[in-house]
């Protein structure tokens, strides 16, 4: 790889961002590059892979990797996939982020917290700040909560309102290494844009489809052209029975046309060109819980 010139105080290394789900990890990795390439929901369990972000400035490029949430409650084969995604992504951080919802912390936050590594600089990152009526509560709180461990920094912040995300990211400058980037300065990722366009799909089933809808569902990108600014882009959405399939696919084709016109303006406005796209449905029964089915869908 071609050493990228940098300042001799450049900084650079990989901030993992980790926590129970639901708690804004995507949302705030995105919100710090500036950029939607982890997709985001309600729905816990949303974040299957390991994603990265990458945000360059002047004097420091952070190396986000954002985590599926710690899974506590059932142990199947998904599910022993993302926990293991979660502890191998911590072992190699130079910078950790335990993000909790302000106002709540439970077991199994204390789960999570448990797999940090006790040598990495970890900031305890308190989201969803600005939902607090109370603001006296919050202090309490973001002191209890610190004490349950070693943290190098605590951050209140709110990512949807990119409240204190400048603090963030400077209490994570002062523990990065000094290196050389490691990415060219305008890369906000190092995802596929099929990858990211499977993910963009993917958002928009659990956003519109319902909570009835189980998260093993997932989408293969079976084809993907590039013809100048235009791609075209074939996707299939995989569930698990018939009855999930009526679900995506809604009443005279409804739902199926709102997932497909939502992505295709996502997809749109992250590749910076049009998009043609076509999403069908697939009934493909039993792979969510054969490892080498895992494996074979892209769970690292």
């Amino acid at each position: 790889m071609t050493q990228i010139a940098a300042p001799a105080d450049f900084r650079c290394g990989y901030v993992a961002i980790v926590g129970r789900p639901n708690v804004g990890k995507s949302t705030l990795m995105n919100m710090l590059i500036g950029a939607k390439v982890s997709i985001t929901s309600r729905k816990a369990q949303t974040t299957r892979h390991r994603i990265t972000g990458i945000q360059t400035i002047a004097n420091a490029q952070f190396i986000y990797v954002d985590t599926p949430g710690f899974q506590t409650r059932h142990a199947n084969a998904l599910n022993k996939t993302l926990n293991k995604t979660v502890a191998n992504t911590l072992t190699s951080a130079d910078v950790i982020l335990f993000v909790v919802e302000a106002g709540s912390y439970s077991a199994a936050d204390r789960q999570v917290l448990d797999l940090i590594p006790k040598n990495v600089p970890c900031i305890l990152v308190i989201n969803k700040a600005d939902r607090v009526k109370d603001k006296a509560a919050l202090m309490p709180f973001a002191q209890s909560t610190a004490a349950q461990h070693d943290f190098v920094a605590v951050v209140p912040v709110s990512a949807k309102q990119s409240f204190q995300l400048d603090a963030l990211q400077e209490e994570i400058r002062k523990q990065l290494p000094e290196n050389p980037p490691v990415f060219e300065e305008d890369d906000i990722t190092d995802r596929s844009e099929k990858f990211l366009a499977a993910e963009i799909v993917r958002e928009k089933i659990f956003r519109l489809a319902g909570d009835e809808l189980p998260y093993t569902s997932t989408v293969v990108i079976e084809k993907f052209e590039q013809e100048g600014n235009l791609r075209r882009i074939f996707a299939a959405i995989l569930v698990d029975r018939d009855s999930h399939k009526a679900m995506v696919i809604g009443q005279k084709g409804a739902k199926l046309k709102e997932i497909s016109m939502q992505s295709r303006l996502d997809m749109e406005k992250l590749f910076g060109g049009p998009v043609y796209l076509e999403v069908w449905v697939k009934v493909k029964s039993g792979w969510a819980d054969n490892e080498a089915g895992l494996r074979a869908y892209g769970y690292e």
